[in-house]
């Protein structure tokens, strides 16, 4: 099912539209880029906008939140912590017992393959009825 498919969510790939291009530089690119590839991660993905204004994308409940802020991107995968994060790209909210994060500052590279690997693991984790275990960070 396509975010235009889901009753009462026609706007919201127009309003991630139109943050990425309000922000008109590097946060506008690699939040389009991290868009990118959750659609080439998960084709099926769905694209809600919630809390006034947070990009989020869903597959049987949430993957991530795409936020903004004036020195990085900050990708929130919903239940972080029960994921295996083998190429180490959460670095922040490391603390919390379920959620982990992704800072990328101006001028950071993601991994690709493993934010894609992150993204399917987070929709399994989803599809398997799955709730998120409480992992703290060592």
């Amino acid at each position: 099912m396509k975010a235009k498919d889901v009753p009462g969510n026609e706007s919201a790939p127009r309003l991630i539209d139109e943050r990425i291009a309000s922000l008109g530089d590097w946060r506008g690119e690699t939040l389009a880029r991290m868009r990118k590839l959750i659609h080439e991660a998960d084709p099926e993905v769905v694209e809600t906008w919630k809390w006034m204004g947070t990009p989020v994308w869903e597959h049987g409940g949430i993957i991530c939140t795409g936020e903004t802020y004036k020195a990085k991107v900050k990708l929130t995968f919903a239940k972080g912590a029960s994921l295996k994060d083998p190429s180490k790209l959460f670095n922040s909210s490391l603390d919390g017992n379920v959620r982990r994060a992704i800072d990328i500052g101006e001028g950071e590279e993601v991994d690709a393959d493993a934010f894609k690997a992150l993204v399917r693991a987070a929709v399994t984790l989803n599809a398997s009825g799955g709730k998120a275990k409480m992992n703290r960070a060592k």
